[in-house]
């Protein structure tokens, strides 16, 4: 734990600790590390590197309900996927 509360000083420090974590996976030919972007490269890369594995980005985009602030109706991501909650889309509906 750092002093300020936080479990990892930054992100790439959080990777080093995960790559130790998942250290029987390094080096091998039939794995690699996926990266979300944005705040998860700094992990995935540090991952990649101490493992010696391949490294690439998958891209996600939250699909948020206007003035609603955080709150998500679904996903976009890389290769044209689509994820839409259902659940959240039929409490928008007017009723």
């Amino acid at each position: 734990m750092t002093a300020g509360g936080r479990p990892f000083r930054d992100r790439s420090m959080a990777g080093r600790q995960l790559a130790e974590k998942l250290g029987t996976f390094a080096g091998r030919r039939d794995a690699i590390v996926l990266g979300l972007a944005r705040g998860g490269l700094p992990v995935a890369y540090e991952v990649a590197a101490q493992l010696r594995l391949p490294l690439d980005v998958f891209v996600v985009r939250k699909l948020g309900v206007p003035g609603f602030g955080e709150l998500a109706m679904g996903a976009l991501a890389s290769g044209g996927v689509r994820v839409v909650n259902e659940e959240v889309l039929q409490q928008l509906q007017p009723r």
